[in-house]
């Protein structure tokens, strides 16, 4: 039989898998996540007609005399480019903006995706759209231990935020100068106790000769005395155990602008909502005004993401030709920055891909070719017996 025949096989079964994989990126050409595919060919093993001679003193030498036997699928390798970003106003959307890949559990195995469609269940765990879990690290007290094992990330909406005792509250603004004697200037503010119980205190500012007195309803508890509109004696004083601070007080002329600037103190307050940063840290909002990291979803990275085994569902697994998983913040050294409320669209170009479609079509119509012209020289050997 001619070799030509076995040849033109060969390329119909190498340009049919180009259109396979060329077909399967156009169809997710829409998916969030998805890295593209491209075929490799090489040819196969060629047979020797005739070996290459060495050069003689009285004849030059010869070159090898061989026959291609067709061509084979050298390989289909992964694009691993980032895609376009997609804005969907969704905080758990996720978009890797550089290198690495999400972590996730599904059915014991872990997996790995760049395709960050979140959202938490019933339970509180950040899962993906198919159920899988993914994978970080949670917070103890506000800390994030990123060093400790994964477990998968868990939002805990019935969290209460502690309590927080005062211990310190701040002044600020402007006491007039020009205020005539006997003045009265009362602020209240709430101080917190250790339980979160809120207790009112009234401190009265009263001019004086020397500057202003400052009492708490029941004893004077210091003057503030100022010079060119600064203070010049203590600006702290003491009121049932909680330091106050008049160190931001002024005291110009015409200018009445008294105010508690802040405390440390609060009361213990619920999840309200959470944000996530682009280090991947979810960061919970208390209805007492605290913040609190709550978690931090990890990254991994490989040597050879190219050596990745697609496992369905935008999914990779690892092989042994990956190299062993890193793991990582988004951020570190190596690996990208996550952006949330937006996703990660395809990498597929159509141009590309519909060019890739006409190379094949061509290729598998011109091996088709190589089939019917050996097919007729195969009829004209049969025709010499007549």
């Amino acid at each position: 039989m001619l070799r030509s025949l076995f040849s033109g096989i060969s390329g119909l079964r190498a340009h049919q898998t180009m259109l396979d994989v060329t077909g399967n990126n156009i169809a997710n050409v829409n998916t969030a996540g998805f890295k593209g595919s491209a075929t490799q060919f090489q040819d196969t093993l060629s047979q020797l007609i005739q070996g290459g001679g060495a050069p003689g003193a009285a004849i030059g030498g010869t070159n090898p005399a061989q026959v291609g036997l067709g061509v084979q699928l050298a390989g289909i390798s992964t694009n691993f480019s980032q895609g376009s970003a997609q804005a969907t106003g969704r905080a758990s959307d996720l978009m890797i903006s550089g290198d690495g890949f999400f972590v996730v559990q599904a059915g014991g195995e872990t997996l790995y995706t760049r395709a960050g469609g979140f959202d938490f269940d019933a339970q509180g765990r950040l899962v993906t759209p198919d159920g899988a879990l993914v994978m970080g690290w949670n917070a103890v007290g506000g800390v994030v231990n990123q060093g400790g094992g994964l477990a998968n990330i868990t939002l805990p909406r019935g969290a209460v935020s502690p309590a927080v005792a005062t211990t310190e509250v701040r002044f600020s603004g402007n006491l007039p100068s020009d205020a005539a004697a006997g003045t009265e200037i009362v602020r209240d503010l709430d101080v917190y106790g250790p339980d979160g119980t809120a207790t009112t205190v009234t401190l009265t500012f009263t001019r004086n000769a020397a500057g202003w007195e400052v009492s708490d309803g029941t004893a004077t508890l210091d003057t503030l005395t100022f010079a060119d509109g600064l203070p010049t004696g203590p600006t702290t004083l003491t009121v049932g155990g909680v330091t106050v601070d008049l160190a931001g007080v002024t005291g110009y002329a015409d200018l009445s602008t008294l105010k508690v600037a802040g405390q440390d103190g609060r009361a213990a307050g619920t999840l309200d909502s959470y944000s996530i940063g682009p280090d991947g840290t979810i960061t919970g909002a208390f209805s007492n005004g605290a913040t609190e990291a709550v978690g931090r979803i990890a990254l991994a990275t490989f040597v050879n993401p190219g050596g990745l085994e697609k496992a369905g569902d935008s999914r990779y697994r690892a092989t042994a030709n990956t190299g062993a998983v890193e793991l990582g913040a988004a951020g570190d050294p190596g690996y990208g920055a996550l952006a949330s409320g937006y996703l990660e669209m395809s990498n597929v170009d159509l141009s590309q891909e519909f060019t890739n479609l006409i190379i094949a079509q061509r290729g598998f119509q011109a091996n088709a070719r190589i089939i019917t012209t050996s097919d007729e020289v195969l009829q004209e050997l049969t025709n010499l017996k007549r």
